[in-house]
């Protein structure tokens, strides 16, 4: 069984990363991007993500005790399904280290209309990229690309389990077009690989390696729970 950990009221709220080595000087900098999706009905899911960047006490300004954000940017977006097209997007800057900074907000309501499939991370850079845009910004959107593909199953769940329908995680038939959807995305879905050749001849998908560790430690699993395959990444 894998250790407690701190909890909120949904999600694990540790640290993500390791305690600094032995041996290294002061914190210079910190910083956080945070992703987080939801479901608004059977045709969009709501996607929030910040990015803030910070510096330690006593960097910046000398004897200052407290720590100093330099940057704080938020995105919304909807998004609609299965299209994945953006319905609406407002971006806010909290905090900006130059007055003209909030002038590009504006700008980025070119999102509506972009889909988050494939290509999106390029009319992203040819739309909002160097001075087209905030480099803090243009990379937070990029970094919510990927939550949004992978909040489709999780949204599939939902529907299914209000509606009373078998959970699609559980009860799954074969889909070769996750093959298509997934070939060349990384390593692991490489063109002619064994997984891809596997799901494109209409074989199941195999369940993550996660998903099989919890159910080992919960004794077998729990009636009704999902099981969600590889292709969530």
């Amino acid at each position: 069984m894998s250790e407690p950990r701190d909890r909120g009221p949904d999600l694990l709220t540790d640290p993500i990363l390791p305690p600094p080595p032995d041996g290294v000087g002061p914190l210079l900098h910190n910083r956080e991007y945070r992703v987080q999706s939801f479901h608004l009905d059977a045709d969009r899911i709501l996607v929030q993500g910040a990015v803030r960047d910070q510096k330690p006490p006593g960097i910046y300004i000398p004897d200052d005790p407290e720590p100093l954000t330099i940057h704080h940017m938020i995105v919304t977006l909807e998004v609609a399904l299965p299209s994945m097209e953006i319905l609406s997007a407002s971006t806010e800057f909290r905090t900006f280290p130059n007055d003209t900074c909030p002038n590009i907000v504006e700008h980025y309501g070119n999102l509506v209309g972009l889909s988050l499939r494939r290509g999106f991370t390029h009319q992203v850079r040819e739309r909002f990229g160097g001075p087209r845009g905030c480099s803090h910004t243009t990379a937070l959107i990029q970094a919510m690309a990927p939550i949004a593909m992978q909040s489709v199953r999780g949204h599939e769940a939902v529907e299914a389990m209000a509606a009373g329908r078998p959970h699609p995680l559980v009860e799954r038939p074969p889909d070769p077009g996750s093959a298509r959807r997934l070939t060349n995305t990384c390593h692991v879905w490489i063109e002619g690989g064994d997984r891809i050749r596997h799901m494109a001849e209409g074989g199941e998908e195999a369940q993550t390696l996660v998903v099989k560790r919890r159910l080992d430690e919960l004794g077998g699993g729990v009636a009704g729970s999902a099981a969600p395959t590889d292709a969530d990444g």
